[in-house]
């Protein structure tokens, strides 16, 4: 049987980009036959994902730097170079070979969906809170705050 694709990855997150989400499914679809093929499109998801979280898409490694120099909590960042550098291993020779390791390959997608959470929709929910605050109060808030260095 060939359609529907049955996977035990998990679905994207609610909150993930349209951009994003096309290669993800891609990677659903295929992680059961190919897991090394799975981690090379979640690494393309992981640098669409960049783009997302305004750094370039360009270079990965300097937008996961640029996002630590921003304050990025470690535990993203871990979470970053996990994908970055299986992805990475996964289409060039090196020290790991994905070609049976499923359950890796199964980890990366969750890895994507808590960058996810933790990057757009933690802040989304938050802002959306904070929006609903009383207009007085949004603008005490904001003279309190004009002079502070923005920090994502």
């Amino acid at each position: 049987m060939i359609l529907p694709v049955l996977t035990i990855a998990p679905l994207p997150h609610t909150d993930m980009p349209e951009a994003v989400s096309t290669d993800f499914n891609e990677a659903r679809n295929i992680v059961n036959h190919s897991p090394r093929g799975a981690a090379a499109l979640l690494r393309l998801v992981l640098q669409k994902l960049m783009i997302e979280l305004g750094e370039s898409g360009k270079d990965i490694n300097k937008d996961i730097g640029s996002l630590v120099n921003k304050g990025l909590p470690e535990e993203i960042q871990q979470a970053l170079d996990i994908v970055r550098v299986i992805g990475n291993e996964s289409v060039h020779p090196g020290e790991l070979d994905l070609r049976d390791d499923q359950e890796t390959a199964l980890q990366l997608f969750e890895l994507i969906n808590f960058i996810i959470e933790e990057r757009i929709s933690r802040k989304k929910r938050i802002s959306s809170l904070f929006s609903r605050l009383p207009e007085g109060k949004l603008k005490g808030i904001e003279a309190r705050d004009k002079d502070k260095p923005v920090v994502t």
